[in-house]
């Protein structure tokens, strides 16, 4: 494990229940809190993108980071998306959520604006010195435009005693790989598709910051579990059993299936925030189908 590590093992993309008239719905969210505490889940991950973090405004995303630091009272990490493309924004909300008791932060990329690989460098470093929690640098170029190079997150594990981690979700195992090489142990990397996390963790990877384990903590928790302990045929074999379901919650944009899936569930999380909307109806079918076959409805 890197300096400072977080955690390892399976950490849930959590997403941010809503009442009707839009509201956050946090009597549900502590029921969510629970399940994935019992289902064996190692971190909530609070507001991130599954979270819908980009249609919260800073006073109830903050107010959502607290609510789950007191609910979880200290039984598993609680990790903070507090990532911008506006630098000093992404300070003042890692500064918050330091004080708020977050366990550690997740940082996307910056997005629309971009950076360039050097401007990547200073964002990340002016943030995580801002702050004495332990910093995820998060990878998802499909979603930011920006795509953050293995010798720069090299460089910033190096230079930067916060930055602990890596979420990677390129999709490029090469990329993976060459941030594994030049780390060189230096990081924790947690795989950031549902997809690869037993390629990852043969690489070297620690764990998952999961969209499945919102409605599968056990599995997905188990699956992390079999490749640190060695038992890789388990969890390849749980890998693949669980892709027909993982391909369901992303068959539109996330978190509309997942949050689909937990209401299939029982648990009232209501819809998206505009612009996303709820799941089409032929897409809840194909959705239910796959739950039903994994065993999670």
């Amino acid at each position: 494990m890197a300096k400072n590590s977080i955690f390892r093992g399976s950490g849930v993309a959590m997403v941010t229940p809503m009442k009707e008239n839009g509201e956050i719905n946090y009597e549900v969210m502590a029921d969510l809190i629970e399940a994935q505490i019992a289902g064996g889940t190692d971190a909530l991950i609070i507001c991130g993108t599954s979270g819908e973090a980009p249609t919260l405004e800073d006073g109830e995303h903050l107010e959502a980071i607290r609510f789950a630091v007191e609910q979880t009272k200290g039984r598993v990490p609680v990790i903070a998306g507090t990532g911008s493309n506006n630098t000093a924004h992404a300070v003042m909300m890692s500064e918050e959520s330091e004080k708020l008791g977050a366990d550690g932060l997740l940082l996307v990329t910056p997005y629309y604006n971009k950076a360039t690989q050097d401007g990547l460098y200073a964002h990340y470093r002016t943030i995580a010195g801002a702050t004495k929690l332990p910093c995820i640098v998060y990878n998802v170029p499909s979603r930011t435009g920006t795509n953050i190079l293995p010798p720069t997150v090299a460089r910033l594990a190096k230079d930067q005693e916060n930055i602990v981690a890596i979420k990677e979700a390129s999709g490029n195992i090469s990329q993976v790989a060459k941030v594994a090489e030049l780390a060189d142990g230096n990081l924790d990397i947690y795989s950031g598709n549902d997809d690869q996390i037993v390629p990852i963790c043969s690489l070297g990877g620690v764990g998952v910051i999961s969209v499945l384990a919102n409605v599968a903590p056990r599995q997905t928790h188990d699956m992390v579990m079999m490749c640190l302990e060695g038992r890789y045929p388990e969890a390849r074999a749980l890998q693949l059993a669980a892709l027909p379901l993982v391909e369901q919650l992303f068959i539109e944009v996330n978190p509309i299936p997942v949050k689909a899936a937990l209401v299939m569930q029982g648990f009232a999380v209501g819809t998206p925030r505009l612009p996303l909307t709820e799941m089409t109806q032929a897409h809840q079918e194909t959705l239910r189908a796959a739950m039903q076959e994994f065993g999670v409805l």
